[in-house]
């Protein structure tokens, strides 16, 4: 057991508390008019699913971009139409030029128009189960980072998150090498650190935070005052 991976999730927690994520909802309080929905909408799913379909919309659309970025799209979309899978399908099949053009803030638009049909087919299909990891990594647009988040944030499944940020972070620690795999790493804190689903959630979104102020520029972590207490 490396207790230094839990050490690290509690000096992060002391510092930077508790970190909300996925947070889902914040655009049913637009005043939307109704009149611009380019498709039939409809409204047979529960809201609980829809606030799911949104998280593993931010998945998508987070890939290669900041969440601001992504914030923009979901707000430009919010506009048009709901988070409904069904809806969101329709708007894709019947105004393509129009769905990427509002999702155009979070870059590389084209493709991820792609992913977001594929994984909208994808959780209808599901019919309310929860799938496998293997499953998710089947739907073209999904790598290891979106499948893990999908399962986590979307699902409550206990998969944890590695990102570049997780890499930077640790390997600039010592922990694990600057060319370890995305398993070697995911492994590393799921055969050691003891957290539940939430406290998966606090930990990749602690990462982030922190990353954001010490990593983000090369040399990375070198003013890094909070964690070089555990560089090895």
């Amino acid at each position: 057991m490396c207790q230094e991976i839990n050490d690290i999730y509690n000096t992060l927690t002391e510092t930077y508390s508790h970190l909300d994520w996925w947070p889902t909802g914040s655009y049913k309080s637009l005043d939307i008019d109704k009149s611009k929905y380019l498709v039939e909408v409809d409204d047979s799913y529960p809201e609980e699913y829809i606030d799911q379909f949104e998280i593993i919309m931010g998945t998508i659309l987070t890939q290669n971009t900041t969440w601001v970025s992504v914030d923009r799209a979901l707000a430009n979309l919010a506009l048009y139409t709901d988070f409904n899978p069904n809806n969101i399908l329709d708007f894709i099949n019947n105004d393509a030029d129009k769905f990427k053009q509002l999702i155009k803030p979070s870059g590389y638009f084209n493709q991820k128009t792609i992913y977001l049909k594929n994984i909208a087919e994808f959780f209808i299909e599901l019919n309310g189960r929860t799938p496998t990891r293997k499953e998710v990594l089947a739907v073209k647009g999904v790598g290891n980072e979106t499948a893990d988040s999908i399962l986590l944030y979307a699902f409550g499944e206990k998969e944890f998150v590695v990102d570049a940020y997780t890499k930077r972070i640790f390997s600039y620690l010592g922990f694990i090498k600057e060319t370890a795999t995305y398993h070697q790493v995911k492994k590393l804190f799921e055969e050691n650190f003891q957290g539940d689903v939430d406290d998966y959630k606090q930990y990749h979104a602690l990462i982030v935070e922190h990353a954001k102020n010490y990593y983000k520029k090369k040399p990375y972590g070198v003013n890094d005052n909070i964690l070089n207490k555990f560089k090895r």
